[in-house]
């Protein structure tokens, strides 16, 4: 006897494809959804919602409100995005989140609007926020952002693109983390991260170049050579900060990325934690440069 789904026999309940929007899930009205969007069931979308083509929400997900998402972008069961400010300060106002193209949001991460008439939560494009991660209030995140599990950001923090923040960190207000920096697990900042640091402990602490990060991105061994000597002038060498940021215009001029450093570095309004150890180790070969 053939089996009831085999080619010969049909399962009649496989004949009609699964609806796009489960009968069970609870959608305003005012809600846009792409027709190439899923969503799953249980789920609740909440007014002024507008989910992208191509976007997949598992079930129990719930969209509170003024909820933008980009095509593509993945939705795990039970986050809660667009969720009013975790901030004494906001009076009911209209504000917004918006998450850019083919994000993964894993399980039970929040991502609440802005305060302020108007202003924005934002996740940038390609970006993974890993099972219960928390993006509060006015924070924006770059392109490519990886925030690993238990990542908590505070409000008005901006992550840089490509940055990787690892699990269970946590980063104060106001705070800036700079492009491809990367920040190991269970640590804490109160003070901004330069890009493509490499920072640990708690609080953070530079501790050299995200070397790995920067050839994986493109980055030849003359830029990320040029990188780590900027870091060493500025945080490894007895010349003062104003004395090597001004070196570092006039002598690397020609490299971009050690101006973006020295950008950074110049304009950071909450200062940048100094290391430990003053001590360097530059030994031959790119794959073996480190600061101790």
């Amino acid at each position: 006897m053939p089996l009831l789904d085999s080619p010969q026999t049909p399962n009649p309940l496989h004949t009609q494809p699964l609806p796009a929007l489960h009968p069970t899930a609870i959608i305003d009205p005012t809600a846009v959804i792409e027709p190439t969007a899923t969503v799953g069931a249980y789920c609740v979308i909440g007014p002024q919602v507008t989910i992208g083509a191509g976007c997949v929400i598992a079930p129990h997900v719930v969209i509170e409100s003024h909820t933008i998402l980009g095509e593509g972008t993945q939705v795990s069961s039970f986050a809660a995005l667009g969720g009013l400010p975790q901030d004494k300060g906001f009076g009911g106002e209209t504000s917004w989140v918006h998450i850019g193209k083919r994000c993964v949001i894993r399980e039970g991460v929040t991502v609440h609007r802005a305060t302020g008439e108007q202003k924005t939560t934002v996740v940038g494009d390609d970006c993974m926020l890993m099972a219960y991660s928390h993006v509060a209030h006015n924070t924006v995140l770059g392109n490519n952002v990886i925030l690993a599990n238990n990542v908590l950001l505070a409000g008005h923090v901006q992550v840089d693109d490509g940055a990787f923040i690892s699990g269970m960190t946590v980063v104060h207000q106001n705070v800036r983390i700079g492009r491809l920096a990367i920040i190991s697990g269970a640590s804490g900042t109160r003070q901004d991260i330069p890009p493509f640091a490499m920072c640990d402990g708690r609080p953070a602490t530079l501790g050299g170049i995200n070397k790995i990060g920067l050839r994986r991105n493109g980055f030849d061994a003359t830029e990320r050579d040029a990188i780590l000597r900027a870091y060493h002038l500025i945080w490894f060498s007895d010349v003062s900060m104003a004395e090597a940021l001004t070196t570092l215009e006039t002598t690397m001029a020609e490299h971009a990325a050690v101006q973006e450093l020295v950008q950074f570095v110049r304009t950071s309004k909450r200062g940048i934690r100094r290391p430990v150890s003053r001590q360097m180790s530059a030994r031959e070969g790119d794959d073996d440069l480190v600061m101790a």
